[in-house]
């Protein structure tokens, strides 16, 4: 039986609420800085992101992206699909 990749995570055994900063202004900039270098050093940021984007996690940081950032990513993503 193959592992969920979330179990190889670097954030694993950190408090989730971390990852759910309760700030939009300069201190939320502030409050994920670390959590992007964490993210950034993640053996499963790939998988992390990919999860995100696939279920549409609308809060959060995964794999150090923040949610404005992933509907970039899936708009993108979405325009090369039907670009062909």
């Amino acid at each position: 039986m193959t592992n969920h990749w979330s179990e190889s995570a670097s954030c694993r055994s950190l408090d989730p609420e971390l990852f759910f900063p309760v700030s939009r202004e300069a201190v939320y900039t502030t409050q994920i800085a670390p959590i992007r270098r964490l993210c950034a050093a993640c053996p499963v940021a790939g998988p992390c992101l990919e999860w995100a984007l696939a279920t549409g996690e609308p809060h959060g940081i995964w794999a150090g992206t923040t949610p404005s950032e992933r509907r970039r990513i899936r708009a993108t993503r979405g325009r090369r699909l039907t670009r062909g």
